[in-house]
């Protein structure tokens, strides 16, 4: 039976539905506060995800604007004070919050700690960012939970490239498979099967609709245990727990889902 050494965690969509009512909010506060009649709303937003980093998300946006810089320089120079901006706005809603971690994560998170189960956090957000989300909801001391985080300063390519999840396999000292990803998004999936990690998916907000090929579990969240595939034995009122991340990486048969 192969054994599950370590649990890396995405962070946006997955830790935290930090997409739709954090990051986008915080967006549009940073339009407003550099007097810009520009407004993402949340069907834009879930078409710029597919736009890995928010720098290049807003360069991204830019490109299509008559109202926008010309050159290429000057929407860079933009998109940097306007990501600036935005992550200010962002702590100020976490700290608000505005934002907090999705039912069942902090559970599963503990009994990995319980159980001497590695956690790892394979991201390609600011850690500006991180920071600011899991000081307020694990505390001071967020960063001892994890024994190797990776965030979008540490890699030259970001998701779907495998970049983050291959430096995060090298910190730990870990072979693919003797890991678990945790991702909510076809992107994040895409990076962590190219670093051959096998992924449960959580499904997110903007991707509660996405098609995902090659996990070996996807379901609605840690919070329940109905409308997962595969099926899980039904158990009242209990959540995910760290024994079915052990089942589904014993297992480790790839399903596709769409809906």
């Amino acid at each position: 039976m192969r054994r599950l050494n370590a649990v890396l965690w995405d962070v946006d969509g997955t830790l935290a539905e930090t997409e739709r009512d954090g990051h986008r909010v915080a967006f549009n506060l940073a339009f407003e506060a550099l007097g810009l009649p520009w407004h993402w709303d949340v069907a834009r937003y879930g078409q710029l995800l597919g736009i890995t980093g928010g720098r290049e998300r807003l360069q991204h946006d830019m490109a299509s604007r008559s109202d926008a810089p010309a050159t290429a320089r000057e929407r860079l120079m933009l998109a940097e004070e306007l990501h600036r901006l935005k992550n200010h706005h962002y702590a100020e809603q976490v700290r608000s919050g505005a934002v907090v971690l999705r039912p069942g994560v902090v559970q599963v998170m503990g009994q990995c700690a319980e159980r001497g189960i590695r956690m790892a956090l394979a991201t390609t957000t600011s850690r500006v960012n991180v920071e600011a989300l899991l000081r307020v909801q694990l505390g001071s001391r967020w960063a001892s939970w994890f024994e190797a985080i990776v965030c979008g300063e540490d890699v030259r390519h970001k998701k779907p490239d495998p970049e983050v999840y291959r430096q995060v396999l090298a910190q730990l000292g870990l072979s693919p498979l003797e890991t678990l990803a945790i991702e909510d998004a076809p992107m994040g999936l895409a990076a962590a099967r190219a670093a051959e990690v096998p992924v449960v998916v959580t499904r997110s907000a903007y991707f509660d609709n996405a098609i995902f090929d090659g996990a070996i579990a996807i379901g609605p969240g840690l919070h329940q245990r109905q409308g997962w595939r595969p099926a899980l034995p039904k158990a009242e009122g209990a959540p995910i727990g760290l024994d079915d991340l052990i089942d589904w990486h014993a297992q480790m048969d790839c399903v596709s889902q769409s809906v």
